[in-house]
């Protein structure tokens, strides 16, 4: 699962390499949280939008309804079936820039970040779907498959990585043409464990230290 990525690559390197249409300034972070901005490509412009659909829930004790949260990943084998993913996967697909994603590693509370990369490549894309919510604006949600055997030690799922000859076929194919891109990558990874703590760091910066959800 991806709970965390990086795009640290300048607005212009990216919105080249994607053939897109940029405004600077865009609001977002080097470091993406879920329910936080990121970029993504869409539409021949490279923009922000939030990371994760809205996801609604009731409380137990009062049956009122809570703050929305975000389901920012979405499983391959559940695009064509679940509500929250369908349209979106039929009708919006669009791609993330990324230049490394993260995982959380060790003992639970006292994880330390492990990030993953493509070696040589600094901009890379990950699949993706959008929807516009009523909550946050337009919304985005990453693409998950098996994970491949570099990060079989941390988690079982990763990102869609997606190579730049099937980038257009992934934006503007047919749903049939476009979920058979939907792979494990078969490519090395680059992969730096590090002492940096997972948690520490989101107290620090204010993001949410909880775990959001895979559907």
């Amino acid at each position: 699962m991806c709970n965390l990525y990086r795009m640290t690559a300048k607005e212009a390197e990216a919105a080249k390499l994607f053939g897109a249409a940029f405004t600077p300034g865009a609001n977002y972070g080097a470091e993406v949280w879920p329910g936080y901005p990121g970029l993504v490509a869409v539409g021949g412009e490279l923009r922000a939008m939030s990371w994760g659909f809205p996801r609604h829930a009731f409380s137990k004790k009062t049956g009122k309804p809570l703050k929305a949260s975000p389901v920012n990943n979405a499983r391959d084998d559940k695009l064509r079936v679940y509500p929250i993913w369908r349209d979106s996967f039929r009708e919006r697909r669009c791609l993330i820039p990324m230049t490394q994603w993260c995982e959380p590693e060790g003992e639970d509370r006292r994880n330390t970040r492990t990030w993953y990369s493509l070696p040589e490549t600094e901009v890379f894309a990950v699949a993706g779907i959008w929807r516009p919510t009523d909550e946050w604006g337009d919304a985005y949600a990453m693409v998950m498959v098996d994970g491949c055997e570099q990060m079989s030690d941390l988690h079982d799922r990763m990102p869609t990585i997606l190579r730049g000859e099937d980038w257009t076929r992934w934006t503007q194919g047919t749903p049939e043409e476009a979920f058979a891109l939907l792979r494990t990558w078969d490519g090395p990874l680059t992969v730096d464990r590090t002492d940096e703590p997972w948690f520490k760091a989101k107290a620090a910066t204010g993001k949410p230290a909880s775990a959001n959800l895979l559907l």
